[in-house]
């Protein structure tokens, strides 16, 4: 049991370790919330292309879990595009990037 302990306490800390990471490339880059929505639908765009074509080209065992995330199947017949959808997507991919990158440095 106390293995089990030692395991999760470790798993907790990898966690934290991957959350910060993650929160800190957010910060770094952080959108500007007065851009016209057109220039932030543009920049946004751009950063998804730009992250799933490295994900593509430098790491295409990731590709299937971009296949199955959520976000990139709507629920509804005519999805509203939002800046907030665009940024969580981004998001999602950043974070799976990021935390494969962790656990295979």
């Amino acid at each position: 049991m106390e293995n089990n302990q030692k395991k999760i306490t470790g798993d907790n800390q990898e966690k934290a370790k991957i959350q910060k990471e993650i929160r800190s490339v957010y910060l770094r880059q952080e959108l500007n919330k007065n851009e016209p929505f057109d220039e932030l639908e543009k920049k946004l765009n751009a950063k998804i292309l730009k992250i799933t074509m490295t994900i593509k080209e430098q790491y295409p065992e990731l590709i299937e879990y971009l296949n199955e995330m959520p976000i990139t199947v709507p629920t509804e017949k005519n999805p509203e595009i939002t800046i907030k959808n665009l940024n969580d997507y981004y998001d999602s991919l950043n974070a799976i990037l990021t935390k494969y990158k962790l656990e295979h440095s």
